[in-house]
């Protein structure tokens, strides 16, 4: 299939696309930019969310409001300012008229909140929390440990129970993972695995998506320019997008090794200490079948969006038409993001091996679970062949469509050019 004439073509794709001052700025800026998102979301979220959060606090007895001002006030939030707290008693009549009192203050932001604790809050545990924005998850996941542990000190304060009895009542259970493996290996598991799992997920989706669109444009385009058609004196149709795609195929290749050196330093080397729970249980042959494995769905998705903007004249119509292409990506990116919750269900290990959806999950799946062997060889030989089978599809497709001009060619055309027998 390789000959003079492709190599030119691939050589010229990939002088275009891997030297382009477009490839090293993208090269360059994802990870930061992906790093950047994260920090940017995590300041957002612990800086200036709490800031002059002041908080009433309403129950019905004084002991619970004893116990709340105790909990609360060694808080660190509390102490560096961001929290404010004030305490009232008052039963549950007197409070239905208080509330209509304050609601001035609430809606004018000079209370952010009110928290009532009725008198059956040490049976059931509900708390009511009033404010103009009352679905505040920040201020419930800091407060509700807390709160907790005073209702728990109150409930078995005359009981007859030690004090580390109440502590421990007040304790929430910490799990902590051990992966067991077949080579006898039991070590503890931590949220490093974790995040590779989101780590290639995300770049998966993000390359296959983008290097998709990359292609369909620049097929588009040297439609529209004329080009094709001298380059076609040249080369066959064949050759042309089999050259296209591979030197699409390894400028992705080649951004993708560059966004994982970081993972191969840190896997490979013992220079850098991480945490025991980022600790990343992952070889280099696990991490050789990602790229292998990922050049394969690269090839497969490269000349199924060839074909897509041989078919098309124009990119308007193009990024219409290409929505089924995006499911083919999109719907294995959430099944590869949602293992977390299960990564030996049916759903992971059905996904996990089955044409396209194997280029996302099975990646994923390795990093949560262990895979046997058999799964894995299964998995890229489906994926071999898928590719092929798409690689003749699309070269049907390409041959036909790149030619065509004018009038936008209906579905049941397409299939007739698949048909087509040359």
């Amino acid at each position: 299939m390789f000959n003079q004439r492709m190599n030119t073509i691939l050589k010229r794709e990939l002088r275009e696309k891997l030297f382009s001052r477009a490839f090293i700025i993208m090269t360059l800026l994802i990870p930061i930019f992906m790093f950047g998102i994260l920090a940017l979301q995590t300041f957002l979220m612990t800086v200036g969310s709490d800031d002059n959060t002041k908080i009433r606090i309403v129950t019905t007895s004084n002991i619970m409001t004893e116990k709340l001002s105790e909990g609360l006030s060694s808080l660190a939030f509390v102490k560096n300012g961001h929290y404010s707290f004030e305490y009232k008693t008052m039963d549950s009549t007197a409070f239905e008229k208080y509330i209509k009192e304050v609601k001035g203050d609430l809606i004018g932001d000079k209370i952010t909140g009110i928290l009532f604790l009725p008198e059956n809050v040490l049976k059931n545990k509900k708390i009511q929390y009033y404010s103009k924005s009352p679905n505040n998850v920040n201020l419930s996941s800091k407060l509700k440990d807390p709160i907790n542990k005073a209702l728990v000190d109150i409930y078995f304060k005359n009981k007859d129970f030690s004090k580390k009895d109440v502590e421990f009542a007040s304790l929430g259970v910490d799990f902590n993972g051990f992966r067991v493996s077949k080579d006898n290996t039991i070590e503890h598991e931590g949220s490093g695995n974790l995040v590779l799992s989101f780590l290639f997920s995300f770049l998966l989706y993000f390359s296959l998506l983008m290097t998709g669109q990359i292609m369909m444009r620049s097929v588009v385009q040297e439609k529209n320019n004329r080009i094709v058609e001298v380059l076609l004196s040249s080369v066959n149709s064949r050759e042309l997008m089999t050259g296209k795609i591979f030197g699409t195929s390894i400028t992705g290749l080649v951004q993708m090794a560059i966004w994982l050196s970081p993972v191969m330093v840190l896997i490979s080397t013992s220079w850098f200490l991480l945490p025991e729970d980022l600790i990343l249980k992952l070889s280099m042959s696990q991490l050789l079948y990602f790229l292998l494995n990922y050049l394969v769905g690269l090839i497969t998705f490269m000349g199924l969006f060839a074909a897509m903007g041989a078919i098309f004249d124009n990119e308007q119509d193009a990024q219409s038409g290409m929505w089924p292409l995006m499911m083919l990506i999109m719907i294995p990116f959430f099944i590869a993001i949602s293992l977390v919750n299960n990564p030996g269900s049916s759903l992971a290990k059905f996904s996990s091996i089955i044409p396209f959806s194997s280029i996302m999950v099975m990646p994923a799946r390795m990093t949560l679970t262990e895979v046997p062997l058999w799964q894995i060889i299964l998995s890229f030989g489906i994926n071999i062949l898928t590719m092929i089978l798409v690689f003749m599809l699309a070269a049907k497709i390409y041959r036909v469509g790149i030619l065509m001009s004018g009038k936008k060619p209906k579905w049941s055309e397409v299939v007739q050019w698949v048909r087509y027998k040359y």
